[in-house]
Formats: C-alpha cells, structure tokens, sequence
C-alpha cells in the first residue's frame, strides 16, 4: 500500500510533526504511526527491499523477511497498546522521545546493512533515555546519565566492529559474522543492550526509575531489538547459548529476592532474554523459531506487567512491595487482569507463553544439550516463584503495610485507558493461546512443535504445581524487605569516587589549565592586532604613541591596508603555485 517505505519512518515523520498539532490530540494522534505501520506490515512482501547509494556502498534500509517480520509486528502491536496505555499523559516531551525509540527499533529490525542499523542504534538509546530523565527526579536523573553513558559505550564498541568488519570485507551488509576480531566486538554491542551478564545492570537501574509510560515502552524495544541482532548476526555459536542460559538462571535468581515491583521485572527481562539467546546459541530452525516466538510474546507479556504495576505506582505511588500488601478488595480487577500475562510468561497452558518457551526448551532437547535444558527448567520454576506468585501475593493479598496504625491505604483512581490497554493485550495472549496459528505463520521456519501433546501438557502443570508448591513452603521467607541487593554495577560504581578523583580531575585540570592559557594569550594579542603601528613604535603593546599621545587613525588605516595587500599577494602566489601548476 504504502510501496518501499521502511515502517519505521511512520513513527519518525510523526514524531517531528507531534509537537505542532493541538495538545488535546496529540495523545490520539500517538496511535496513527502504529497503525499505519500495521496496515503497512499487512501488505509488506516477504523479499521486498529499499536500497541508497551512499558513496562506494549500497545501504539497504528496508530488507523484508520472515524473522523481521515477526518482530516488526510484535513491536508495532506493543507501541499501539503503549499508546492507549498513555492516553491520559501530557508530556509531548514523553510522546515524541516513545516515537522515535520504537520508530528507531523498527529501522534496527529492517535494515540489512550495518550503517543503517547504527544510525537508528544510537536513536534508540537517546530516546530511550529521556524516558527515564522524563520523570524528573534526582534519582532518575542520575539513572539515566548512567544509561545513556552504558549505551553509548556498547555503540562505540559496536562502531568499531562495524569499521573493522568494513576494512576486512568491503563490506556493509547485515548477515551472519564470523568467529573473529569484527564479529566478536559486534557481538559484545549487541549483548550490552540485551542485557547479558555481566553487562546487565543498567536495566535493573534504569527501568525503575523511568516514567510508568516509558517503561512499557523500555521492556519492549531495547532487549527484543537486540535479540534480532543476535538472531541475524549469530545463529549457532556455543557462547551465545552459554551466555543465555546464564542469564536465564541469573536474571530470576534476583527478580526472586528484589523488593521493587519493577526492578523484579526488570531482572526478569534478564532471564527471559536468556531463554531467546541461549535458543539462538543452539542455532537450530526449532530453536530460532522458539526464540523468535518467545520473543513475541514476552514483549506482549513483559510490556502488560508494566502496565499493570505501573497502573499500581499511579494509584498509590508505591512501587516496593515491603510497602504493599491489601490492594485486593480495591484493585480486584487488575489483580485478574495481571494475572493474565503473569501466568503466560509462567507458560501455563491455553496462554499465548505456552506456545513459545516450551518450544525452545523442546528444541534443546532435540539438540540433545541436556544441561541448558535442565537449567532453562529450573529458570521456567523460578518465573513463577518471582512473577506469578510472589509478586501478585505480597502485592494484592497479605496485610498491608508501611502504614501507620489505623491508617487505610488511599487508592487513585485510575484511568480507562490503563485498564483498557492491560485488558486488549490479555484478550491477545488468550487468543493466541487458543488459536496458535497466527503466530506460527509469522515463524522463520515451519513450526514442528505441538504445545498441546499430552507429555507437553503433563510436563507444564508438574512445573506449575512443583513451583507452587516449593513457594507455599518457602513464603515467608521470600517477604520482601526494604533491601537493594549488589550487582555488577558495583564494579563500577563503587569505585567512581576515586576514578573522577584520578582520572577526570587531572583532564579537566589540563583543559582548565589551556583554557586560561589562551585567554592570557589572546587578552597580549588583543592590543596589537588593534593598533601594531603603535606597538611597533613605542616597543611595546598598547594603543599609545611614545610620546603618549594616542596612535593617529592614518597610522591604523595604512598597516589595515598593508596587512590585507600581503594577505591578497599570498593568497594570489598560493593560487598559482598549487591549483594552476
């Protein structure tokens, strides 16, 4: 409908025009880029390409197939939730910055060379960031400085894989990379911002801090982005699966023990992502399919959590569960309403998680690595301890808490849109649940995978029941408490007092020292390029003749002129001697 036009630009061509339309529309107006992008998607052909010459090299920004496909619809279907989710915001600021970072996702999703790919990498990161900065707290400050600095690092490191891989090969094209110098630098950008341990602490950081609309948008785009670049760029390597099995079992180790509602998801994004990267190590068409359809429907699933807590934090302005508990008899409907996505991440039967986690372990079964399955089971136990059961118990049932005695909890209202939005995407985890079709059509490969066996059956509710049992028993010892639990950005943190004290402080005292240099410099020149007669006269600077008298205007206006024939002459010379010869 639409020809070659890369479904990104939707949402940038919106994002320049947003500020300029009628406040009271602009949240509406929001929903036209992911729509169209959808309409768009619908009559996109599989082999469809854009191409630009830019120098000696052919840049491609629009290359459709079917594992971008299954992204770009699940990326522009979140952003059009994420929309109706902020229906109610304000801040054009917000609007514009959610534009650009999903419209950023989609051109990483479609581009089939590396300087495209960048180009919109370095996007995401900008717009992602003033998410967080959006807030305007100290803390989100500080978080999104961090950010911002983590990401722009990855980009650098990503940028030197791309020049280097340039120079080996001549060329810019987004395929599959080598095991070698280029590959392995690509390789280490492209894991920074899917979170693999140990480069995973910015999101635990980060995502909490953000604003409640921008971390809908922030669990969805940033991680699931960079699943695709792995996915393209590197099927099959081992330390792909390794690094994802470690971050499957690392990431709901601390959703487990954390205490802030969105940082135990932002750590669960952690280990899901670990389930689609260690899919994609494996290398497999069962197991790249299994990845890319986790990777849907987490994105549906993760975004509808955020939601739903972020619905919690703007009724009570609470996000740690040590200061919950008791939200159930005036919040019963987005108990049910979370429990949808909370229960499919958990890969409960007839929800839309059902079909894709099983289908990577399956896959890893095949592939006969007994210990990434053994492992991704006990991460898949650990996700329901976390999220499904943990999170929504401590939050809705117990006694509440963080009140003083007698006090009862106020309660905001909160907005239609919100529940609307939680509501739409639960109805599409339902359906996929019980129409899986849709999503196996969109697969890279043909899917061979039935959820629906007996023993896939059997196996998903002896997990569920293990689970809920290992967590009846284990409860109260799992109470949150007002604690931060020390990661890996410790490492860095920790240490920045005596970094700035010896390793910034002496560069800007360099810059300070030139900077004062010049000015002295400039503050001797100043009077001799404003009189030099009188300096040539009198020996030294100043404006005065030796008899103290002030430098007549003849005097100024003949070495004006002297100065502008020699600079005439030199300029004539050069031209002769170097262009004409």
């Amino acid at each position: 409908m639409f020809g070659s036009i890369p479904p990104g630009l939707f949402f940038v061509a919106l994002a320049l025009v947003l500020p300029f339309l009628p406040r009271q529309s602009r949240a509406w107006a929001f929903l036209v880029a992911p729509v169209l992008s959808l309409v768009h998607l619908s009559g996109l052909e599989t082999g469809t390409t854009a191409t630009w010459q830019l120098a000696t090299f052919e840049l491609e920004p629009l290359r459709v197939d079917r594992l971008a496909n299954v992204f770009g619809w699940i990326l522009s279907i979140i952003t059009l939730l994420g929309g109706i989710f902020a229906l109610h915001l304000k801040d054009t600021s917000q609007q514009v910055a959610a534009l650009l970072y999903a419209g950023s996702a989609l051109g990483v999703v479609y581009a089939g060379d590396l300087f495209t790919l960048f180009f919109f990498w370095e996007i995401m990161a900008f717009g992602s960031a003033w998410l967080i900065w959006a807030r305007r707290t100290p803390e989100a400050y500080a978080a999104g400085l961090r950010y911002i600095y983590v990401h722009l690092f990855g980009g650098a490191v990503l940028l030197g894989g791309i020049l280097w891989q340039m120079a080996e090969t001549g060329s810019l094209r987004f395929e599959a990379f080598d095991l070698d110098g280029p590959g392995i630098l690509i390789l280490v950008g492209f894991f920074l911002n899917a979170a693999a341990v140990p480069l995973h602490a910015w999101i635990a950081d980060a995502y909490p801090r953000a604003t409640i609309t921008g971390a809908v948008f922030m669990s969805a785009l940033t991680s699931k982005t960079a699943v695709y670049t792995l996915a393209r760029g590197f099927p099959g390597w081992e330390v792909v699966m390794w690094v994802g099995v470690i971050m499957a079992v690392y990431g709901v180790t601390y959703a487990i023990l954390s205490n802030d509602m969105r940082r135990v998801l932002a750590y669960h994004i952690v280990s899901q992502v670990g389930f689609m990267v260690a899919g994609i190590g494996i290398g497999t068409e069962y197991t790249l399919n299994g990845a890319s359809a986790h990777a849907f429907t987490n994105i549906l699933e993760k975004s509808l959590l955020f939601m739903a807590t972020g619905a919690i934090i703007h009724a009570t302005g609470v996000s740690r569960m040590s200061h919950l508990g008791g939200l159930y008899k005036k919040l019963p409907v987005l108990f049910w309403l979370y429990m949808i996505p909370a229960l499919s991440i958990s890969s409960a039967p007839f929800l839309g998680g059902f079909l894709s986690k099983p289908m990577t372990i399956s896959g890893a079964e095949y592939a006969t690595v007994p210990s990434v399955v053994l492992l991704m089971h006990l991460a898949s136990v650990g996700t329901l301890l976390s999220v499904g059961l943990k999170l929504p118990y401590f939050t809705w049932f117990t006694k509440p808490r963080g009140l003083a005695e007698g006090e009862e909890r106020t309660v905001a209202p909160i907005p239609w849109n919100m529940y609307a939005a939680i509501g739409l995407g639960g109805a599409g985890l339902i359906f996929l649940g019980l129409w899986r079709w849709p999503l196996y059509n969109l697969l890279p490969y043909e899917v061979v995978f039935d959820p629906y066996e007996t023993k896939n059956l059997k196996k998903a509710f002896q997990l569920i029941g293990f689970a809920t049992l290992a967590f009846l028993v284990i409860a109260a010892r799992l109470k949150p408490k007002p604690k931060i639990q020390l990661d890996f950005e410790w490492f860095y943190r920790a240490p920045s007092a005596l970094v700035w004290k010896w390793v910034v402080h002496p560069v800007v005292g360099v810059f300070v020292w030139a900077e004062r240099v010049s000015w002295e410099l400039a503050r001797a020149l100043v009077p001799v390029g404003f009189d030099p007669v009188s300096v040539i006269r009198s020996g030294r600077p100043g404006p005065t003749s030796p008899s103290g008298e002030t430098a007549s205007t003849g005097f100024r206006v003949t070495m004006t002129a002297m100065v502008m024939i020699a600079a005439l002459a030199f300029a004539i010379i050069l031209f002769w001697f170097v262009l004409l010869r």
